[in-house]
């Protein structure tokens, strides 16, 4: 397990990062605060419109618990993490009548095809192994007409992203090529594909045809 994998299993981490790591972290990324980052999840995974969402690598789940807020009535979030400690503050913290927590591996997602009206993971992708494979199972378990949504980071063509690259390569965070993911959802046969880039983080979205 990489240097960033075993920061996120550590108990004193997950009591600190969505607290003030998380939001300073990101802010410093991308210029943008968490709550920005929050209501523009929900507008961009249409959740008004959507009965479930997974959030994948949920964390303690402060958001996972916004977009349970966020859903059509009757609606349910799940959030999924592979860390112990992080889903103890989850369900210590952000438990909730639409929410609920289950640990598993973003690879293997414990899902049928099909499972969700809206998938999502926001600021994980760079940590999972093997992120890809864990990017084509959200697409799995995506049902017809559900939006996806991840958040993660990119490299620049320049020395600033090689630099980056070599550093991410030794605590274990990964950078992406612009082009990466927006191939991946067009192959997958996903429409609408949006990109945005925010400072040193990409964001996407695409949506499963009928």
């Amino acid at each position: 397990m990489n240097l960033a994998r075993r920061t996120m299993n550590h108990p004193a981490f997950a009591m600190i990062y969505e607290r003030a790591w998380r939001p300073a972290g990101f802010f410093i990324a991308t210029g943008r605060t968490m709550q920005a980052d929050r209501v523009d999840a929900a507008r961009t995974l249409h959740l008004d419109r959507a009965h479930s969402v997974l959030d994948i690598a949920c964390g303690p789940g402060n958001f996972t618990h916004y977009l349970s807020e966020q859903l059509a009535p009757g609606g349910q979030a799940v959030g999924i993490d592979f860390s112990v400690p992080m889903l103890r503050r989850a369900r210590a913290d952000n438990a909730g009548p639409h929410v609920g927590y289950v640990r598993g591996d973003a690879r293997r997602l414990p899902f049928p095809d099909g499972s969700f009206d809206a998938v999502c993971c926001f600021g994980a992708l760079y940590l999972i192994p093997d992120p890809l494979t864990a990017a084509q199972e959200m697409i799995r378990v995506l049902a017809p007409g559900g939006r996806i949504a991840i958040s993660t980071s990119h490299r620049d063509e320049n020395w600033f992203g090689r630099a980056g690259t070599v550093i991410g390569g030794i605590s274990g965070l990964r950078l992406f090529d612009l082009d990466l993911f927006p191939a991946l959802f067009a192959q997958a046969g996903l429409v609408e594909v949006e990109q945005r880039v925010h400072g040193l983080l990409q964001y996407l979205s695409a949506t499963r045809p009928e």
